[in-house]
């Protein structure tokens, strides 16, 4: 499955290994990989540890990525890992138009007295006004959460509505502490795909409707974050606000929207993101999810599915759904 998910660019980074042997993180160019902890001098543990020498890394990587008398690997044969080990997932929630417009629909009481027309109306004012006050919606996800863009993930016996998120996700290059948003974008070492899965069922507080959203419960079980296949060097996307995000559910498309579609774009979200926490290398940025999630279409994530997810130039990951206690 590797072979379909060739990036955009002169190369791309990855984390693979052999069987019975530690991950390495890797250069990916012309269907060949290089492991990058032989073949730069300071001999580079893992991926976060390339990111946090990301400027000096840059040009040497150009320069190896065209060599062909090095010690390349076929693609072919390497287990691909999630490209980077976070520290820190910085996610957005609410930040494309139509998706919120769909879950506003979606969630509406029984007792709403809003037609449909009204309710996406009122939804679409406040989303013009959070864009016009400069005010992104970020909450915070848990390292552990993060899975190889083709392993598989189990749905916990207690998520009801196991549901997809996917999204593009913003790679950080270096330390991002109150960052204007005119030099934000010089933080980014590139981009990657991240599927947000998410349990609808727990994403609001039963118990207690005041405390609001519970974003430990509804999207922090393990492997719940699919991330990569690869990381893209921001240079080899021309506009990451233009990009095409598309997820099918067994071969059939469920998500098909552009970033354009974004409220805020990434250097307004790394930006905002800095105002408060200090970002680091190897973190990411989730950007939000477009319409077309599972309860949207009222079909939700069950044993045996197949969700691939692609983003234009960053390749393709692909997920099979496992219910907890199955066998694979």
């Amino acid at each position: 499955m590797a072979t379909l998910a060739q990036p955009v660019g002169p190369f791309a980074l990855g984390t693979f290994s052999v069987p019975d042997a530690e991950p390495f993180p890797g250069l990916l160019s012309k269907g060949r990989v290089l492991d990058l902890s032989a073949a730069l001098a300071w001999a580079p543990s893992g991926m976060r540890a390339v990111l946090e020498r990301w400027e000096e890394a840059l040009p040497v990587l150009l320069v190896l990525a065209d060599e062909d008398a090095l010690d390349w690997r076929p693609l072919e044969g390497l287990r691909v890992h999630a490209p980077v080990e976070p520290r820190q997932i910085f996610q957005s929630g609410a930040n494309y138009r139509q998706h919120v417009i769909d879950l506003e629909v979606a969630h509406r009481s029984p007792d709403d007295p809003r037609t449909v027309e009204e309710a996406r109306a009122e939804v679409a004012a406040v989303m013009d006004r959070r864009a016009a006050e400069d005010l992104p919606y970020v909450f915070i996800g848990l390292p552990s959460t993060i899975a190889g863009p083709y392993d598989d993930v189990v749905l916990p016996s207690w998520a009801e509505q196991p549901d997809w998120e996917l999204e593009l996700a913003a790679v950080v290059s270096r330390p991002a502490y109150r960052v204007p948003v005119e030099e934000a974008l010089e933080y980014v070492a590139g981009y990657t795909i991240a599927n947000d899965l998410t349990d609808r069922a727990t994403v609001f507080r039963r118990d207690m409707k005041a405390i609001g959203t519970d974003w430990l419960r509804c999207k922090n079980a393990p492997g719940f974050t699919p991330l990569g296949p690869w990381l893209v060097p921001a240079a080899s996307i021309a506009d990451p606000g233009d990009l095409r995000v598309t997820l099918k559910l067994n071969g059939e498309t469920m998500q098909d929207e552009s970033t354009k579609d974004m409220l805020f774009g990434i250097a307004r979200l790394v930006s905002y993101i800095s105002q408060t926490s200090r970002l680091l290398p190897g973190d990411l940025v989730l950007t939000g999810s477009p319409a077309g999630n599972g309860i949207h279409w009222g079909r939700l994530l069950r044993d045996g599915d197949v969700m691939e997810g692609s983003i234009t130039g960053l390749g393709m990951q692909r997920t099979r759904c496992l219910a907890e206690g199955s066998t694979a």
